[in-house]
């Protein structure tokens, strides 16, 4: 469920990585694109610290996003979307995402343009379970 700042997070069964590679296999099925994997606690450990297994997904379709942007260029900041994938410091995996009820509200999306990020929350469900 959200919270009050739109994040949404579920528990992940797999790793980090198995998680990650479930959500490529996903999106490169669904012909969607990744624009880049951010790995947080890979570039924390360059910099010497330490920290859980950490990592960002960015993607998107042009096909989906530009008539967002289309209709209320502002929310190009929050666009590609973006899964966090992150261990806790108990091991637990969690899926995280901004909500698109809070993305809708916070750029004042049409509503029948937000179909076009809601596909979010299938592929989060389907990458953790």
């Amino acid at each position: 469920m959200p919270d009050t700042n739109g994040v949404v997070s579920i528990p992940s069964r797999h790793s980090v990585d198995e998680t990650v590679a479930r959500l490529e296999q996903v999106l490169h099925e669904k012909g969607i694109q990744i624009f880049a994997i951010v790995d947080h606690s890979g570039e924390a450990a360059k910099a010497g610290f330490q920290m859980p297994s950490t990592k960002l997904v960015i993607f998107g379709s042009p096909k989906a996003g530009t008539p967002l942007m289309l209709a209320m260029p502002s929310i190009a900041i929050d666009l590609p979307l973006k899964i966090l994938i992150a261990e806790d410091k108990n091991g637990n995996v969690q899926v995280s995402w901004n909500a698109p009820a809070y993305l809708a509200s916070r750029h004042q999306l049409p509503q029948e343009l937000i179909a076009n990020i809601s596909v979010i929350e299938k592929l989060a469900a389907a990458i953790a379970g």
